[in-house]
């Protein structure tokens, strides 16, 4: 069952959506998309939902300070918020599969304190989906509970964002990793691939790139779903660190047996030189 948060929450994330998404979804001007690094799109979608989101959050809880993608690629400054108590907000994740009409994507935001996330909400418009989960009280999609199983593949499915991956590190994961396993297509969008894991047939998840925004509310909804996201020497995720690389699975089995498997290869997240 839902609390008063959590259908606030939703309640801000179906308005956003349907104001500032959904009439741009394969409407976008090419005005209206930014290319703020390279390969790194921001659309005048990910703007307004992000300035509204962050407005509403503050009414909301005026104690809580937010920690918005857009506001920290603005002024960086504003991650040193992520050590204390904080909302973060993804407007959409999966913006270059929104700029270009095709493929998921979905707004994002979760709750944490002392880099540690409490809660976590996964919005996908185009379903009218709410994935969501706190600390210690389970997954649920929309209201119902889920819990993560393999997705029935052998050899298990894995999903690489290798994009992100070194030249080196990609050279190793390819050569001694790929082999073992059924490879399924990346979503390029970490709020599509969290519930993959959990509950849509991906066994596996590797990710380089661990950014707040982008797995802060998966990687709770994961685990609180009975799976794994981790990173590779075990330790948990944390919003404000700065380390790289991250595993997620839908058993601790699936996790424990691809970790030995990357550790038995030689490979290490961040590449020769993991920060």
């Amino acid at each position: 069952m839902s609390s008063a948060l959590d259908d606030e929450i939703l309640a801000l994330l179906r308005f956003a959506a349907q104001k500032a998404v959904m009439p741009r979804w394969r409407n976008l001007a090419e005005a209206d998309v930014e290319e703020k690094a390279k390969d790194d799109l921001v659309t005048i979608a990910d703007r307004e939902v992000e300035a509204f989101l962050t407005e509403a959050l503050a009414r909301l809880a005026p104690e809580v300070p937010v920690v918005g993608e857009e506001a920290s690629a603005a002024d960086p400054a504003v991650l040193d918020r992520l050590s204390g108590p904080c909302w973060i907000i993804d407007p959409i994740d999966g913006t270059s599969n929104f700029a270009s009409g095709q493929g998921h994507f979905a707004i994002m935001v979760a709750l944490a304190d002392g880099g540690e996330t409490l809660a976590g909400w996964i919005y996908d418009p185009r379903r009218d989906r709410l994935c969501r989960a706190r600390k210690g009280e389970g997954a649920f999609v929309n209201d119902e509970r889920v819990l993560a199983a393999p997705g029935g593949s052998d050899p298990p499915a894995l999903a690489a964002m290798t994009r992100f991956m070194a030249p080196e590190q990609r050279a190793v994961f390819e050569r001694e990793i790929v082999p073992h396993y059924t490879i399924a297509k990346a979503p390029g969008c970490a709020a599509e691939q969290y519930p993959l894991v959990a509950i849509g047939g991906h066994d596996i998840a590797i990710y380089e790139r661990t950014l707040p925004w982008d797995h802060a509310a998966g990687c709770l909804f994961l685990n609180e779903a009975g799976g794994v996201c981790a990173r590779q020497d075990g330790s948990p995720y944390r919003v404000d660190s700065h380390r790289k690389g991250m595993i997620a699975a839908a058993t601790p089995a699936l996790w424990d047996r691809f970790v030995a498997r990357l550790e038995g290869s030689g490979y290490a997240p961040g590449g020769p030189n993991p920060d």
